[in-house]
């Protein structure tokens, strides 16, 4: 049966307990993203950033709880809803995730032809604008193994949009890349998020991204296995729990 919660938020997390087996990664995990906010997944290593971003993606089942996307409880959900739901989702991940035998624009075409009955032609020209909207044009006949780490990242991006989807889950944009190259994709971010609405969710440790593009983020701690606190990086970095502020300042 599908639930459906009448909350406006884009998502809504409600006593998540997830693991692997019998080993629990995190407890009672509960917190709401806004529709078109940038919110940001936060933590040291080995805290379950990851782990939660595949239960937010439809990769992991939880041990308890609730994932409501859109306001759609995903995981009692029909599979049919749940492929609707999905559709309405991107990914990047880390490393980008081309298909290295395609080209940029085949990449960024491939969801178009899995999931719409467009034809050929109009597949190949969204994919071209959606390569523009990354700042990709010219390169939609290069292959993965001949270009940048950077251009890698935002043709990633390109195709995480290729079906317009209503919330954007990055999984360490920046890891990799050279400090400019990082800023300029936090400025291609916002400039989605600003033109499209998007909401955005990001999984990252980086200092500069969490503070210059986020709005609202979470904590989590790998010693109590949940969520510490939820507010905006700047608030957290002045008023949050000490471990929370020595992560944020570095101390």
């Amino acid at each position: 049966m599908t639930l459906i919660n009448d909350r406006t938020d884009a998502i809504y997390v409600e006593s998540l307990t997830m693991g692997y087996g019998d080993t629990v990664v995190l407890k009672d995990v509960a917190f709401s993203v806004k529709r078109g906010s940038i919110f940001i997944v936060m933590g040291g290593s080995g805290c379950g950033k990851s782990t939660l971003l595949k239960h937010l993606i439809g990769l992991k089942e939880p041990l308890a709880g609730s994932v409501f996307l859109s306001g759609v409880d995903y995981w009692n959900a029909d599979e049919a809803t749940q492929l609707s739901v999905l559709r309405k989702q991107g990914v990047l991940f880390q490393g980008g995730a081309l298909w290295s035998t395609l080209t940029l624009l085949e990449n960024v075409a491939l969801p178009l032809k899995e999931f719409t009955t467009l034809s050929q032609a109009d597949c190949n020209a969204l994919a071209r604008l959606k390569l523009a909207l990354v700042g990709l044009v010219g390169f939609e006949d290069a292959y993965p193994a001949n270009i940048s780490g950077g251009m890698k990242k935002r043709a990633g991006l390109a195709r995480a949009m290729a079906l317009d989807p209503d919330i954007l889950f990055f999984d360490e944009p920046s890891a990799g890349l050279d400090p400019v190259t990082s800023r300029n994709l936090d400025d291609l971010i916002l400039k989605i998020r600003d033109s499209l609405g998007t909401t955005v969710v990001i999984v990252t440790h980086e200092l500069s991204s969490i503070f210059n593009i986020g709005e609202d983020a979470i904590f989590l701690d790998s010693q109590t296995k949940t969520l510490l606190a939820q507010a905006s990086p700047k608030t957290l970095a002045q008023s949050g729990p000490q471990s929370v502020r020595a992560f944020l300042t570095r101390i």
